[in-house]
């Protein structure tokens, strides 16, 4: 007969729990990270960490650069301590994507200065430390149209 109970010591990740601020003050250490690094590479920051029901845009960034003129990036930032299971992009599956398309167009429609800015979607992954991540720029990760 197989035991559910464990044997010996429980692992420290599971005898402390991260508390919701620890989560959050490592959320924004990693975006600060890869924003620095976007303007490092010549995007213009927009906006950070924007709200609406059912979703949050993580970073809003302006490519003056971009092939096909200025164009309205959204990015959003995906932090694994380690990617054993996989990197960050990975869990921008379906759902969530279609989270970031609504929100970006919420965005838009709040925003009409930007409406007829060419607009794409980036990812940023992170792991390692938080203080200083590895960080892994995926441009036009995915398109609107594919949600």
């Amino acid at each position: 007969m197989c035991s559910a109970r464990r044997h010996g010591p429980p692992s420290a990740a599971a005898a402390r729990p991260r508390s919701p601020r620890v989560a959050e003050a490592t959320g924004a250490a990693v975006e600060a990270a890869a924003q620095a690094e976007l303007q490092r590479a010549g995007l213009k920051p927009v906006a950070a960490n924007v709200r609406f029901r059912g979703g949050e845009l993580d970073l809003v960034m302006l490519d003056p650069n971009a092939r096909g003129g200025p164009t309205l990036v959204f990015v959003e930032v995906r932090y694994r301590r380690s990617s054993a299971f996989g990197g960050g992009a990975a869990s921008v599956d379906a759902g969530k994507r279609r989270k970031l398309v609504r929100a970006a167009s919420l965005y838009l429609a709040q925003h009409p200065r930007y409406a007829d800015l060419p607009c794409r979607f980036d990812v940023v992954e992170a792991s390692g430390e938080a203080a200083k991540p590895i960080l892994n720029w995926l441009r036009d990760a995915f398109r609107a149209d594919e949600v």
